[in-house]
């Protein structure tokens, strides 16, 4: 973000985020949460005020009104001191203090890519309390919109990851349902029907070739065996990638360079050979924004533009702070030199539904 000659950073253009001045106790808290998330505070802080927000949103307006008037809301469990502070200055009308000085300390979260973040229209990988996200579809799907977006695509995972609370058959069908009852609500907003589904060890697809065939969008992604030889994982990988189902190849080295569940190595595969098979096959290679993965490195990204390959800049977010996630993916597409129309995300949605369905 360009500096305007004060001192001090241009306003981060964040949509709507951030432009309540007396926002109710219930928005503070979650708006706090955002900011937090957004700088990569440490889980239980953000948890402690999305907790109390909960808590907040879940009593009547009498119980509301009693501890309104005794100022008693510590006296609720999972509300503590500083969460009761936000709740006391949110609900006399004040902008809490907490929250004034988050938004002023926000700070662009990258230096560069502001045109390529500015054609984005949406984010094809991000995550719910369904799996392994901390937040509800609707939390992740208003912030989006906040933020500026046309569509987002639900992308939360599938059975064999059990760790993260794969989606079953039966339980992608229930969120399906969820999202069609979100769309009418948030309309003109799309939300697209998504699923980030894991590449098996022989290539296959770990959900149901006619489940998947219901979806507007496919992130296949390997997260297990990722120390398996280059030759088993580019075969791997090109089967996933040749299945018609599949419009983007999730963070295809897998490797984490920061970040408490620390670091992991780069898997093997050849990189020619795949991202001859993602052009051949028109699947994007995702640019995932992630700061723990910056996945695909540098060198790759480069080779798999040169190849003619297009992409997806995506945050893969698991909290809606992490939606603003996608400014570190435009910093590095944009320092490569990308053009925006190979980024499949900045299409109008019906070309990009067209092509995903294509």
């Amino acid at each position: 973000m360009a500096d305007s000659g004060t001192g001090k950073a241009d306003p981060i253009d964040l949509g709507r985020i951030g432009t309540d001045d007396h926002p109710d106790a219930v928005a503070a808290l979650r708006e706090i949460g955002f900011w937090l998330e957004r700088s990569r505070a440490e889980t239980p802080r953000v948890r402690a005020y999305r907790r109390a927000a909960d808590v907040i949103e879940g009593l009547d307006e009498a119980a509301r009104q009693d501890h309104r008037d005794s100022l008693s809301w510590a006296e609720l469990s999972g509300i503590g001191p500083k969460t009761a502070k936000v709740i006391i200055e949110a609900e006399a009308g004040q902008l809490p203090e907490t929250l004034a000085k988050l938004r002023s300390e926000a700070k662009p979260l990258a230096s560069g890519g502001d045109a390529l973040r500015q054609a984005l229209r949406g984010d094809l990988h991000l995550h719910s309390d369904w799996s392994d996200g901390g937040s509800p579809l609707h939390e992740m799907i208003t912030v989006a919109r906040d933020l500026g977006h046309e569509f987002c695509a639900i992308t939360d995972h599938s059975p064999r990851l059990k760790v993260a609370r794969g989606l079953s058959a039966e339980r992608l069908r229930e969120q399906l349902a969820a999202i069609d009852d979100l769309g009418v609500e948030l309309a003109p907003f799309r939300i697209l029907k998504g699923i980030e589904v894991d590449i098996l060890t022989d290539g296959s697809l770990d959900q149901s070739k006619e489940l998947l065939a219901e979806l507007d969008v496919v992130v296949a992604s390997v997260h297990s065996e990722l120390r398996a030889d280059s030759e088993s994982m580019t075969h791997r990988m090109v089967a996933a990638i040749a299945n018609p189902r599949v419009n983007v190849l999730g963070h295809c080295t897998g490797r984490l360079i920061t970040g408490d569940r620390g670091t992991r190595p780069e898997s093997a595969f050849d990189a020619e050979v795949v991202f001859e098979a993602c052009k051949q096959f028109t699947t994007a290679v995702e640019i995932n924004s992630r700061p723990e993965r910056r996945d695909p490195p540098s060198r790759l990204m480069q080779l798999a533009y040169d190849m003619g390959c297009v992409f997806s800049i995506d945050t893969d977010a698991h909290a809606p702070g992490q939606l603003d996630f996608l400014a570190y993916g435009c910093e590095r597409a944009a320092a490569i030199g990308i053009d925006p129309d190979r980024i499949i995300n900045t299409w109008p949605v019906e070309r990009l539904l067209d092509w995903c369905r294509g």
